[in-house]
């Protein structure tokens, strides 16, 4: 982190309809990408682990247990990471199957969020497979899940979940919640209790399918929650994998800071990259009267290895306010003076 900026990135992996291993092959691959090219918060899509569109095969053992599978060769090949990455996959809880983000960092698992809204209306089924998180308290979401014990995975054990918020004191500020796709989409969306109990940083775990016109919907909620709420937003979408029945997914990724969309890709896989400025975000924060006193309340730890952030976002030399697309670099990316 250099100066308030913490890097964050968007990823849609390259996947395959209920190929649990190879998918996470290829989430291993984006994690180590995202890594060397200095990356702290890296969000993936929906149910990126099985794969969204796996219809009826969601309530077959064996999918289930290849996404298990799955996450322990993810978990295992990514010990070394700093990265704090949060992952889509069903998990099992209390005799029923949730849509979950899994957050995860160097070996471990974190916390784990059920996904709250379930669309069940025009090609949407998710409440055929999957129970809504939410009236679950903090306490009442046991899974069980890989852990480490002196950097080695063990045998699974039994936790208790469902903490939305991941604090991170090495960049001061930095508060990250989590929600899944039709979340953003509802009446009242987490993101909002979220950022009143203090997340600086949202993550949007998404399996959004192309219609005509969608796309621009889509990016005015995501830039429109970002100022709404004075927070990063981080919005990753299942790329073209997914398209394998009457379905199209386009991997729309955002990448969105207090109403100014940053970053933006479509159609193709790989990651998004941009800079947040979690400092100007908490300043913004505190100068505003309306916005209300944060309550951190059941959360989650990351730590990372902070280092200088080089900035690849332009910025304006007044106030750092933003620009929209910007002829020439204004800021040099070594920390200089803005020019």
């Amino acid at each position: 982190m250099r100066d308030g900026f913490v890097k964050v990135a968007a990823g849609t992996p390259k996947i395959r309809v209920a190929d649990c291993d190879y998918n996470a092959g290829q989430i291993i691959a984006l994690m180590k990408e995202a890594a060397a090219q200095g990356v702290k918060v890296l969000a993936l899509p929906e149910l990126c682990v099985t794969g969204y569109t796996c219809g009826d095969l969601f309530l077959q053992p064996t999918l289930l247990d290849g996404a298990m599978s799955a996450l322990r060769m993810i978990l295992n090949e990514t010990k070394e990471l700093d990265v704090l990455t949060v992952l889509g996959m069903p998990v099992q809880s209390n005799g029923k199957l949730y849509n979950c983000a899994v957050a995860i960092q160097r070996g471990g698992v974190l916390t784990v969020v059920p996904k709250t809204h379930l669309p069940n209306y025009g090609e949407f089924y998710e409440k055929r497979w999957f129970e809504s998180g939410a009236d679950l308290g903090l306490h009442e979401f046991m899974v069980t899940m890989p852990y480490l014990v002196d950097g080695k995975q063990v045998e699974d054990g039994r936790m208790f979940s469902g903490c939305c918020l991941i604090e991170c004191p090495d960049v001061p500020g930095l508060v990250v919640g989590i929600e899944i796709c039709e979340d953003l989409w509802a009446l009242d969306p987490p993101s909002n209790r979220l950022a009143a109990m203090g997340a600086t940083l949202i993550l949007n775990l998404s399996a959004s399918d192309e219609v005509a016109g969608k796309a621009d919907y889509r990016r005015s909620l995501v830039t429109g929650q970002s100022g709404r709420l004075v927070c990063g937003y981080v919005y990753a979408d299942a790329g073209e994998g997914e398209s394998s029945t009457d379905l199209v997914f386009a991997g729309h990724n955002m990448i969105a800071e207090n109403g100014t969309l940053l970053a933006e890709n479509r159609f193709s896989n790989g990651l998004t990259i941009s800079e947040l400025d979690i400092q100007r975000l908490v300043n913004e924060r505190r100068r505003l009267t309306t916005f209300p006193a944060s309550k951190l309340d059941g959360y989650a730890v990351a730590r990372f290895d902070v280092k200088d952030t080089a900035l690849t976002r332009p910025l304006s030399p007044l106030c750092l306010m933003h620009i929209a697309e910007p002829t020439r670099p204004l800021c040099r990316g070594d920390g200089g003076l803005c020019v």
